[in-house]
């Protein structure tokens, strides 16, 4: 039985042609970018980092294991749309309770599958990330599906945080959380760490990891203040992964102004960048960013080299880092700054994820880190 005919435009000009899946009939917008992960799709689209954005898979065979309750990042899907080349009518995997189509459709989603996700990645690599639509529907206007991609607001300059941030603060508890935890023998013991946990688009593992690592997390909004973080008397404050321009979220950028040299500071991805700006450094837009679950980074004090997970789009430039501030991981596909830390008090962070989620565990030292500065 044939399905609705569904449109990929890109504001380059390029319309592909494929088949409806997610709600049909719906439509999305955003920023095309392509993740390399072989696994990992539930996390992927649930991770509040993709808001905005519209995610190609390059493996081309996406949702045999079908959707579970427990791999969610957040409440739902983030991402505003999926590319694939074949989404599987079939669920093999007995943690599943509903298929990938399912999953969309509840969200609202709308995707396309049946294109060469080989092309379209070779577009973006060549070009950079674009901005797109998926449209479904017969007899679909070509010329003006490209019209209304170009009209899209451009991911430069814009803070995406505040459609991602919890609206209040709240105590992170997990019910799950020794049942799927990585290491449980390895879970901290001893007296447990106070960390507040500043809201930019967090990713739940990375709350599962902080709590493995012996802290009691309390996550507050994007727009928390210096005096309302340390009102909670905290050992430690973390800065979370999130989307968009981190130059946009100038709030958060002063917050962190205020926070260096009162507590230890751990920052992931937006966090990352954020801590940077803070510090006067500058940030910039990659061609088509990091996205995927095997990009090497070295570690240079040691030396070693850890496959990471890695999802972002903007990077720090190294050579505007201030004399306090050294970079410590460097990617090894493009040499981007991968890390950072600051000398004359205690503050670092990666530009990568260490909860993986999809991904290694190679980086999971880093929360220990955190833990032993605090």
């Amino acid at each position: 039985m044939s399905r609705m005919t569904a449109v990929l435009a890109l504001e380059n000009g390029t319309t592909i042609e494929g088949e409806a899946i997610g709600a049909i009939g719906a439509e999305c917008t955003g920023e095309l970018v392509f993740n390399t992960a072989m696994t990992g799709y539930q996390e992927v689209l649930t991770d509040p980092s993709y808001k905005g954005q519209v995610v190609t898979f390059t493996y081309p065979h996406i949702g045999n294991y079908g959707v579970n309750e427990d791999d969610v990042e957040s409440v739902g899907i983030q991402a505003a749309g999926l590319v694939v080349h074949e989404l599987s009518p079939v669920v093999s995997n007995f943690r599943a309770n509903r298929s990938l189509q399912s999953y969309l459709e509840s969200n609202s989603i709308a995707g396309i599958e049946g294109v060469d996700t080989r092309m379209i990645v070779r577009i973006l690599r060549t070009e950079g990330a674009m901005r797109c639509v998926i449209a479904h529907g017969e007899n679909l206007d070509h010329n003006e599906l490209v019209e209304r991609a170009r009209n899209i607001p451009s991911m430069n300059g814009l803070d995406l945080t505040p459609l991602v941030t919890t609206k209040a603060p709240y105590h992170w508890e997990n019910e799950q959380e020794t049942e799927w935890d990585y290491r449980p023998e390895q879970r901290g013991a001893g007296a447990r760490k106070r960390v507040v946990a500043v809201d930019f688009g967090i990713k739940r593992n990375i709350l599962r990891r902080l709590s493995h690592h012996g802290c009691d997390v309390t996550v507050v909004p994007a727009t928390a203040t210096a005096a309302e973080i340390l009102a909670y008397n905290p050992d430690g404050i973390f800065l979370s992964n999130g989307p968009g321009d981190p130059s946009a979220v100038t709030i958060a950028i002063q917050t962190v102004k205020d926070l260096l040299g009162k507590k230890p500071i751990f920052g992931i991805c937006l966090g990352h960048q954020i801590l940077s700006l803070a510090v006067g450094a500058t940030t910039y837009k990659l061609k088509f960013g990091h996205r995927g679950a095997n990009h090497p980074v070295q570690n240079i004090n040691t030396g070693s080299i850890e496959i990471t997970s890695q999802n972002h789009g903007f990077a720090v430039d190294p050579a505007t880092l201030p004399a306090n501030a050294v970079m410590t991981h460097v990617n090894l596909n493009d040499n981007t700054c991968a890390g950072i830390a600051l000398t004359n008090m205690p503050a670092f962070a990666v530009q990568y994820h260490p909860e993986a989620s999809p991904g290694p565990h190679d980086s999971d030292y880093l929360f220990d880190d955190f833990v032993k500065m605090m």
